[in-house]
């Protein structure tokens, strides 16, 4: 099935999406990156998380006078992010998209939020950033530019396919199985 949305999201919105779903999204999307997760559980997020989606990348990013242009951004490994990720869904976050899948704990805080993990293909840089329609905003640039996290405007970003779902459903979990068998 394929599935638009809206940002922010609500758990009407999540909690009907299953694995392999594919997804594309539209409004406000955050990156964040550990640096990011960490200082948001530290200090509180810069950004408003309710119903927010969550974008595990490191993008390029070219200044031109005082405007930001995003060259390239792709995700990132995913996994990196699991000490923090539970308390970043339980403060609102409904979607998170990376790569790789995340551990049990955040796939018990995705149930419990009735979020979404949404899997981007790694390599495809080029093609999410021509779904940024702009930069809206940067917070903690101190951090760096790749950790820093970026407010993009996106329209139709994606594709994405439901890799863990609210109901416990696991794409990385079904195709080790298929594998093993």
């Amino acid at each position: 099935m394929i599935v638009n949305l809206q940002t922010p999201l609500t758990k009407e919105d999540t909690e009907k999406l299953r694995i392999k779903d594919s997804v594309y999204i539209s409004g406000t999307i955050y990156t964040a990156r550990d640096s990011a997760h960490k200082r948001i559980i530290e200090k509180g997020s810069p950004v408003n998380l309710e119903g927010a989606v969550i974008f595990h990348a490191g993008p390029i990013i070219r200044k031109q006078d005082d405007n930001y242009q995003m060259v390239a951004v792709g995700p990132t490994t995913s996994t990196r992010m699991n000490p923090y990720q539970a308390e970043i869904l339980d403060q609102g976050a409904l979607a998170i998209i990376g790569k790789g899948g995340m551990d049990e704990h955040t796939a018990d805080a995705l149930k419990r939020n009735k979020a979404v993990f949404l899997a981007a293909v790694g390599g495809c840089a080029a093609l999410y950033v021509s779904s940024v329609e702009k930069i809206k905003n940067v917070h903690w640039l101190d951090l760096g530019v790749p950790e820093a996290i970026w407010e993009l405007e996106v329209k139709d970003f994606g594709p994405l396919i439901v890799a863990m779902d609210s109901e416990g459903g696991n794409l990385y979990e079904e195709v080790r199985q298929r594998n093993k068998s």
